[in-house]
């Protein structure tokens, strides 16, 4: 599958919109479409998906390894890949995006905010190509998207000004209704704040299809199968359904950051019961749970109202395996205080009060060390994720933590993962190339 990627000048350029103007211009060319995403993110996916029709593959190599990395990539499913990058193309010490460029071997088209220039669109991309050679990566940046810029003068002052080396693939026009709006954590969800379909046609309209296709190109294979599991594991289980555990899997409005991977391995091993527990849903019967990350603090009220969290905390009580990342940390604690300052009983099952706060508390690749058995990794074994959250949870001193903080804020400084039971919240976010779901899964089914 070929595929390019769209690297931002910096942060807040407009890489999103280009991509979704990129996946809907392939799209009425009469190409299918495989949507990701470099780095840890959940929310721009979202909206990949909500236009492409399938699920945005997340790219992430401090989350996945390299060759983990181009085996995510590989399970697409399309006639191109149009990967959006993260932050500006140079930009994260952990991961970047011209590190998934590299490891990939595709070519970039640099997104430049064109809104206040012409041949300084240019320069920039100039800039672009030559740092390229002060980086450890091997990379080719192909060519440039003008974002927020018009037609006209302008448009033919920038492509006149780029050099044969940058081709001009076309522009993104200034319109209100191509903005999707933010909060703490990024964007508006795709499910949420999708674009105005009428104003993405007008944007794919003004792309060049046919220069964005030339550059493509095939990217670098993966060393194992696609479809081996974790780290080169087992792959596919097939199991017949009677003998499958069966996961309660939070899916709703407060629980909504799941990577496409993870879903994928959850259902290769075990039968996956979706839940909303903010939409009233009680906890139906299952041998694991899993919390994921999402706003609960946004829907505090419903799942303290609900029936779901009590029965989360009996069933952990009596020893089912319950695994919360970030928002599930927040469920499985005793209290939650909105940024209004309303406290909320949840289930209760970790020593932890949480309050959201009014700036980010963390936000960073991850390293842990299990300093015990965890339901997600061996003794001594090391688990890499990503953390972004504004809240803060006040732990009982008594509390039992699962992991040491190598890289990272954790959940006291340098600890991370509590534990009770058979059951572990923590702030990290993992990817299932970690290893860290069949670990939770291997427990599932002791």
């Amino acid at each position: 599958m070929r595929g390019l990627v769209l690297g931002g000048a910096a942060s807040g350029v407009g890489k999103t919109v280009a991509a979704l103007a990129g996946i809907r211009a392939f799209e009425n060319a009469g190409r299918t479409v495989q949507p990701a995403k470099a780095g840890p993110d959940f929310i721009d996916p979202s909206h990949h998906a909500r236009v492409a029709g399938r699920p945005s593959r997340t790219l992430d190599p401090w989350l996945q390894g390299d060759d983990g990395l181009r085996r995510n990539y590989a399970r697409g499913d399309g006639d191109v890949c149009v990967v959006e990058g993260m932050m500006g193309l140079y930009d994260g010490s952990a991961a970047s995006t011209a590190g998934v460029a590299a490891a990939l071997d595709l070519p970039v088209v640099l997104v430049v905010d064109a809104s206040a220039g012409m041949e300084s669109v240019a320069a920039t991309a100039l800039g672009f190509e030559a740092y390229a050679d002060r980086t450890p990566h091997d990379l080719d940046v192909v060519g440039v998207v003008a974002q927020r810029a018009h037609g006209g003068r302008h448009e033919a002052g920038i492509r006149e000004a780029l050099p044969d080396s940058l081709a001009y693939c076309g522009r993104i026009p200034p319109r209100d209704d191509l903005e999707i709006p933010d909060r703490h954590l990024g964007l508006h969800t795709g499910e949420e704040a999708p674009l105005d379909a009428t104003a993405l046609d007008a944007a794919a309209e003004t792309l060049r299809t046919d220069r964005l296709l030339d550059v493509a190109r095939e990217p670098t294979l993966p060393a194992t199968d696609p479809d081996a599991g974790a780290a080169g594991g087992d792959g596919r289980v097939d199991r017949g359904d009677d003998d499958r555990p069966r996961i309660a899997v939070a899916d709703d409005a407060a629980f909504r950051f799941v990577y496409p991977a993870t879903r994928e391995r959850l259902g290769e091993r075990a039968t996956v019961v979706p839940f909303a527990p903010a939409a009233g849903d009680d906890l139906p019967p299952c041998d694991g749970v899993y919390l994921p990350g999402g706003y609960p603090e946004l829907h505090a009220a419903a799942l303290a109202e609900g029936p779901a969290l009590a029965s989360v905390a009996d069933a952990a009580a009596e020893g089912t395996p319950v695994l919360g990342e970030c928002g599930g940390l927040m469920a499985l604690a005793e209290t939650l205080t909105t940024a209004d300052g309303d406290v909320h009983g949840m289930a209760g099952v970790l020593p932890a009060s949480v309050e959201r706060r009014e700036r980010y508390q963390a936000l960073d690749h991850v390293e842990l060390r299990a300093r015990r058995g965890a339901l997600t990794a061996d003794a001594g074994a090391r688990l890499r994720g990503h953390e972004f959250h504004y809240s803060a949870a006040d732990v009982a001193s008594d509390a039992r933590f699962a992991f040491d903080v190598e890289r990272g804020t954790g959940i006291g400084g340098d600890r991370e993962g509590l534990t009770e039971h058979r059951t572990l919240g923590t702030y990290c976010h993992v990817h299932p190339e970690s290893g860290a779901f069949d670990a939770f899964l291997d427990e599932v089914e002791a």
